[in-house]
């Protein structure tokens, strides 16, 4: 899958960790290994921007071994490049989360698992009103000390607040100023709060319909006259991307379909914006740390609390596979909003989202019904699933 389409019979020469070569033909060069794609699809590999957990572990958990083992779960699921995502929690906690995902991040040796881009800070700096199913003990108003700290290295390169808290338009210039996607969530800001948060960098909105502001939400807030809040904001500024979770469960195919017309493959990406039940059976698990995080049930299909939804239990292929089942976009348009779409977002399209050459060998097959054959992560076979007759 190319950039601009499918191109048949194609094969993806890669050599170093890169793709040398793309187009049709040609004998493999000798001692290479070759994996063989026949009947499936050459996909560039995901790129997730916005999750928490997977396989039984949560980032926010804070050692190393977390860490890699809710990459792993998404690496199996065609996710190759990944941005480990910040709940509420105390200063020790996220502190901690940052120093596990710097480690594995920095390992040193061939790739064994989807690499991190980098994290995302997401909690703890929510509206009141928009926790959700994070813990509401861990919620504050952005700390410029805080922040300041976080955002020293470089390793943070997606940064989420509420655009009505006191003291977000500096923590939005001081994340755009060190080159982040800037983004508010969890938020019940009105267009004028959105406006005044996009003049100081915001330039993507956070799951799309879910814990931001409406018409109704923004009634409650405001009063009257009825005000545009984050959804107008977004529908109506070209700059602006979001990002939807498309599990089936959080939106139904109307919504998804309304937000692919809407906004476009450009503007528009796929998250998983998963938990640490993915992979796992159902049951009861912490959302957040392990050790103080709040519970929710999972069903397989999705994370509920209280009867609230709390974050999705699925990997990015299964999000493509919605996608394409809601919208009936040609496939190409849909990958593109879980590959090369949210890394323009994040700045890193240079070298992963597309089959290009020069980029990193970051791959995914797919069989014809869109189920994960192959992982190639810079050029290392991380995952090879035997390929199932018709």
């Amino acid at each position: 899958m190319l950039p601009d389409g499918m191109l048949a019979a194609g094969v993806v020469e890669c050599r170093g960790g890169r793709i040398v070569r793309v187009g049709r033909g040609g004998r493999p060069p000798r001692g290479a290994t070759v994996l063989d794609a026949t009947g499936g699809l050459v996909l560039p590999g995901f790129v997730d921007l916005h999750v928490h957990g997977g396989g039984g572990a949560d980032f926010m958990d804070g050692t190393p071994e977390a860490a890699r083992r809710a990459i792993d779960s998404h690496t199996r699921h065609g996710t190759t490049t990944i941005f480990p995502t910040t709940t509420t929690g105390s200063p020790a906690a996220i502190e901690a989360m940052l120093a596990a995902c710097r480690e594995v991040r920095d390992e040193p040796g061939p790739a064994r698992r989807a690499r991190i881009g980098g994290v995302h800070v997401y909690g703890p700096y929510f509206a009141p009103d928009k926790v959700g199913c994070h813990a509401p003990t861990g919620r504050r108003d952005p700390l410029p000390a805080e922040y300041a700290a976080w955002f020293r290295d470089g390793l943070v390169r997606v940064a989420t607040c509420a655009a009505e808290l006191p003291g977000a338009t500096a923590f939005y210039r001081h994340a755009a100023g060190r080159g982040c996607l800037v983004t508010c969530g969890h938020s019940n800001a009105t267009w004028a709060e959105m406006a005044t948060a996009f003049a100081a960098g915001v330039r993507h909105v956070d799951h799309f319909w879910c814990a931001m502001s409406s018409v109704a939400s923004l009634r409650a807030r405001c009063g009257t006259p009825m005000r545009a809040g984050m959804e107008q904001f977004v529908l109506a500024t070209p700059e602006m991307s979001t990002e939807v979770i498309a599990d089936g469960e959080h939106l139904a195919p109307d919504l998804l379909a309304f937000a692919a017309a809407m906004i476009g493959s450009r503007r528009l990406c796929l998250v998983t914006d998963a938990n640490r039940a993915l992979d796992m059976p159902p049951g009861r698990y912490r959302f957040g740390s392990a050790t103080d995080g709040t519970w929710f049930e999972s069903d397989g299909r999705v994370g509920r609390s209280g009867g609230a939804l709390a974050s999705s239990v699925r990997g990015m292929d299964h999000m493509v596979r919605s996608m394409v089942a809601a919208t009936g976009l040609p496939l190409p348009t849909v990958v593109r909003m879980a590959s090369l779409t949210p890394a323009e977002r994040a700045g890193i399209a240079s070298e992963v989202g597309s089959l290009e050459e020069g980029k990193r060998a970051d791959i995914v097959v797919l069989s014809p019904r869109l189920a994960v054959r192959s992982v190639v992560v810079g050029g290392r076979i991380c995952v090879r699933r035997p390929a199932r007759r018709s």
